[in-house]
């Protein structure tokens, strides 16, 4: 870095022209390349302190800054010293400071780079979060300056109209924005960038009065990286985005008032870049001991080959040192107004692999009842983020997440803050779902953007950005996308509308979804010609057939699975021995490094049994289920003698009734809004606490019941009989063109082939079919919006509810669920119960001010107003000068009218014959 920072040194002239590059050519040779090394460090020092250089044989500026503190060089061969030459002979002029994140990211191993959770985000990206969290609120409170000052001018008072904006340039100056995972500084640049361009609006405004406004730039009256604040564990990224910001810094100092009015030292040492974990302080980290005093240690990922299978089986020579972290608490961030950035991508499955047993416990001890273990790593900086705004003094923050931000366990972080009656945060804009760049190198996943400003009096409305179109990224660019924009509350879900987080858990559907089993090894699968090897009289009751995702969605494998279950590990050995040694050698190995005492010593048996889910499914011929995470949200019956693997997800009925209600669009759009998605392919989640737990089926009567039974049944038997007559065929392909036939977006080559050997209009009609009779049992409109599905789903939820709160459950399996109980029929609750104080079942509005003028006026006229504009915008609707002031303490219309006027006079708001508008 601090090459490079010498070569744009050079050709900015900061350092004569040519002199460095000059300096380069003469050590290059062989007889004086030994030599460099000395040469920089003296070049560097003289940087440093300033003076003469012989070397370059010039006086040199003090630069300063910890970047030339104690420097030293490196020896080069003659590879890397050309390497060198070539990159001085460029001209680093107008180098775009960004790309040192890509630098970085490049320079970085990439198992280093895959559990630091690193990736760096392209500008546009960057700009699309910075703009709302830093920007937009700014230019709002220069807006409020500007007409404050217009009416200071409109009154007579030039001067105080002057101060106006200086007061606004003073606020703008003293600003400190944080990112408390700076990487290699692009959100501070970006930052940095758009508020050297409002400060430049600020002085011309301030010019117009006929006063100066360059004021001293070196001091605290100007825009600096002084303000910008970051974080960042990794050395590297640190000292990388140091230089960043003094590079863009000084770009912008050259454009706009060449070299001159550049006082020494030239780069101040402000500190404001710390290396420092963000998540997490601890004491000194200590080797964890055993019982017996001797440290812990774990598998470090090596593998080698089974003497017997010639197969990978974890090394068990293969360890790593545990470490403890003590005394484990938050990490400590300094105080700003404003906090951005991309926290790192680590999901809680991969924690512990990507940062080991003891910090991903000392993290987790630290946040304890407040982020779940469940949360993803970036939820720790979104908690942090969050509690500084709530507590103050920093107002507003913004993060760029994986798209999982949506889901239940990281939703549960986020819920304390968003929930209450006034919430004590307010989403303020959001973007769901969002493409990432290079999903192939780096984080694999999708991202949302979530921006939150303290809440004051009542929520404001937020700006929802919903994907509309995008294209392919190539390479490192990023992905052109469309939005479609809403407003509105934001809830926790990044949704508008349908409070579904206030939907619980029925009774009704209790006990009856689950999971498959989870084999905690890949060694209990055997395919045809495997089991066909031990299959006698004896193995039939261990070795059963085994359906995962994929086998759900195309045509099953035909795989089967070993199944121990209700056996001792004797019991195990003694009747069936061939089969015990086949996991012996292939299950065992693996087991044996197993962090779970009770999956590594119950080794022979399936690491999640799911018992609960084998009592359900006990007596069933055939259940229903569904892939837990898919493209396409679909159900369909499997045989009872078959065990679900962990990706389905399980329903314990045989009543083709429900699986009509299942496959219909009222589930269909309640699964996909309650569950999320995840994943570069934006794939849906099906969460069964969320998505099936709390779903209220239709009160049907016998007939409706028939209807749509009937259909379920011709649409299951269609499907796998089309599969069989055609086992290329995937049930993902088959929706892929049943959505875009409902779409009427036309078919390629490959969908044509798929509509003809699956039949897709078929499976379009009978679709349609029981979407109409699952509305007719509901007893809504067939054609409903999905917001308005929604809406109603939570509504119905919340009246079930209350009915079992009475007493009266509508179980779906009596007989299983409730054996003792009669199950009564029960007529529909005529009106819906009442929501949970502060959660809405139908589309939240926002509340209103009351009449009674509960809010205080501010005392500065910049912030009277913005806060006349704010209350204009809750309105929605035009307000008299009498209705705006009634909505505050003690504040008369005389008082409000002129402000409004001037507001009116400069296009910040409408004038309208009912009143003023937003």
């Amino acid at each position: 870095m601090r090459c490079l920072f010498t070569m744009f040194s050079e050709d900015v002239g900061l350092i004569p022209k040519t002199s460095f590059t000059g300096m380069l050519r003469t050590y290059s040779t062989p007889e004086m390349r030994e030599f460099l090394p000395d040469a920089l460090s003296g070049l560097w020092h003289t940087m440093d302190t300033g003076g003469f250089s012989p070397d370059l044989k010039a006086r040199l500026r003090r630069f300063n800054g910890k970047l030339f503190h104690d420097a030293t060089a490196l020896p080069l061969t003659p590879d890397q010293m050309a390497l060198l030459l070539k990159a001085a002979e460029a001209d680093w002029t107008e180098v775009e400071p960004a790309i040192f994140g890509t630098l970085l990211e490049r320079a970085l191993d990439p198992r280093e780079r895959h559990s630091l959770g690193a990736h760096y985000t392209p500008r546009r990206y960057v700009e699309r979060l910075v703009l709302p969290t830093v920007l937009e609120p700014l230019r709002r409170e220069w807006t409020a300056a500007q007409a404050a000052s217009a009416r200071r001018l409109d009154e007579g008072q030039p001067r105080e109209a002057r101060q106006e904006l200086v007061r606004f340039l003073t606020r703008l100056t003293g600003l400190r924005i944080l990112d408390p995972a700076c990487g290699s500084g692009n959100f501070l640049y970006v930052t940095l960038e758009h508020l050297k361009r409002l400060e430049g609006e600020v002085l011309a405004a301030i010019n117009a009065f006929g006063h100066t406004g360059l004021l001293d730039l070196g001091g605290g009256t100007t825009v600096s990286p002084r303000q910008l604040l970051g974080l960042e564990l990794n050395p590297r990224a640190a000292a990388i985005a140091d230089v960043v910001l003094r590079i863009g810094y000084l770009q912008w100092h050259l454009r706009t008032h060449g070299i001159t009015q550049l006082s020494e030292p030239l780069l101040d040492e402000y500190q404001n870049i710390r290396q420092q974990d963000a998540a997490l302080r601890h004491d000194p980290p200590t080797p964890r001991l055993d019982a017996h005093g001797q440290p812990v240690t774990r598998w470090d990922g090596t593998t080698r080959l089974h003497p017997a299978t010639g197969q990978p089986v974890p090394d068990e020579t293969a360890r790593t040192p545990v470490l403890d972290y003590p005394n484990p608490r938050p990490a400590e961030w300094p105080e700003a107004d404003f906090i951005v950035g991309n926290p790192p991508f680590v999901g809680p499955a991969r924690m512990r692999d990507a940062l080991g047993d003891g910090y991903t416990e000392a993290l987790r001890k630290a946040y304890k009842g407040k982020v779940p273990d469940s949360a993803d790593l970036v939820m720790y900086w979104w908690y942090n983020a969050a509690a500084a705004v709530q507590r103050g003094p920093a107002e507003r923050f913004g993060f760029i997440t994986t798209n999982s931000l949506k889901q239940t366990f990281n939703r549960r972080v986020m819920q304390p803050f968003l929930e209450g009656d006034p919430a004590p945060l307010t989403l303020t804009f959001a973007i769901p779902d969002h493409p990432w760049v290079d999903a192939a190198e780096g984080a694999a996943v999708r991202i949302a953007m979530t921006v939150a400003e303290r809440t004051l009096t009542v929520a404001a409305p937020g700006q929802l950005w919903i994907l509309k179109t995008e294209s392919v990224a190539e390479g490192d660019e990023a992905a052109e996308v469309t939005f479609e924009e809403q407003k509105g509350l934001i809830l926790s879900d990044l949704s508008i509308g349908a409070a579904l987080d206030s939907a619980n858990a029925l009774k009704s559907n209790d006990g009856l979804s689950n999971r498959g089993v989870q084999l905690y090894g890949a060694g209990f699968i055997l395919t045809k010609e495997e089991a066909a090897a031990f299959q006698n009289a004896h193995t039939d009751s261990v070795i059963r057939p085994y359906l995962n995702g994929r086998d759900l969605a195309g045509n099953s494998r035909g795989a089967l699975v070993i199944d121990f279950f209700g056996l001792n590990e004797g019991e195990a050995l003694e009747k069936h021995p061939s089969v015990f040694q086949h996991i012996l050698e292939r299950v065992k190995p693996e087991r044996d490094l197993s962090k779970e005492p009770r999956v590594k010593a119950n080794w022979w048996l399936h690491g999640r049994t799911r018992d609960d889910l084998r009592a359900a499914l006990a007596g069933l011929q055939r259940y229903i289920a569904t892939i837990e995470t898919s493209k396409h949200r679909f159900f369909q019956f499997i045989d009872g003698q078959v065990l679900p693997d962990n990706r389905l997800v399980v329903v314990a009925l045989d009543d083709a009734y429900y699986l009509g209600v299942l496959m219909s669009r009222f589930h269909t759009v309640w699964a996909a809004a309650t569950g999320g998605r995840m994943g570069v392919g934006n794939d849906l989640i099906y969460n069964k606490t969320r998505c099936f737990d709390p779903f209220p089926f239709p009160a049907a009567t016998p007939a409706q019941q028939a209807r749509i039974r009937e259909l379920a049944e011709q649409l299951d038997a269609h499907r796998k009989r089309q599969q069989t007559q055609h086992p290329g065929l995937t049930l993902t392909d088959l929706y892929t063109v049943v959505e875009k036939l409902r779409a009427a977006q036309p078919l390629s080559a490959k969908d044509q082939t798929v509509n003809q050997q699956g039949l897709a209009s078929v499976v379009l009609s009978l679709h349609q079919q029981l979407d109409a009779a699952v509305a007719e049992a509901y007893g809504w409109p067939p054609a409903l919006p999905d917001a308005d599905i929604l809406t109603r789903l939570v509504r119905l939820n919340h009246e079930r509810a209350a009915e079992e709160a009475a007493g009266t459950v509508r179980y779906l399996r009596p007989a299983y669920q409730a054996p003792d109980t009669v199950q009564t029929s029960i007529a529909l609750a005529e009106q819906a119960a009442k929501p949970a104080k502060g959660k809405s079942a139908g589309s939240p509005s926002l509340p209103e001010r009351g009449t009674g003028g509960e809010a205080p006026f501010p005392t500065e006229l910049a912030q009277q107003m913005q806060t006349l504009r704010d209350a204009l915008q809750q309105a929605g609707q035009p307000l008299t000068a009498a209705q705006v002031a009634a909505r505050f303490k003690r504040l008369k219309a005389d008082k409000v009218e002129p402000l409004l006027a001037t507001l009116a006079a400069l296009s910040l708001i409408r004038l309208t014959p009912e009143g003023y508008a937003a």
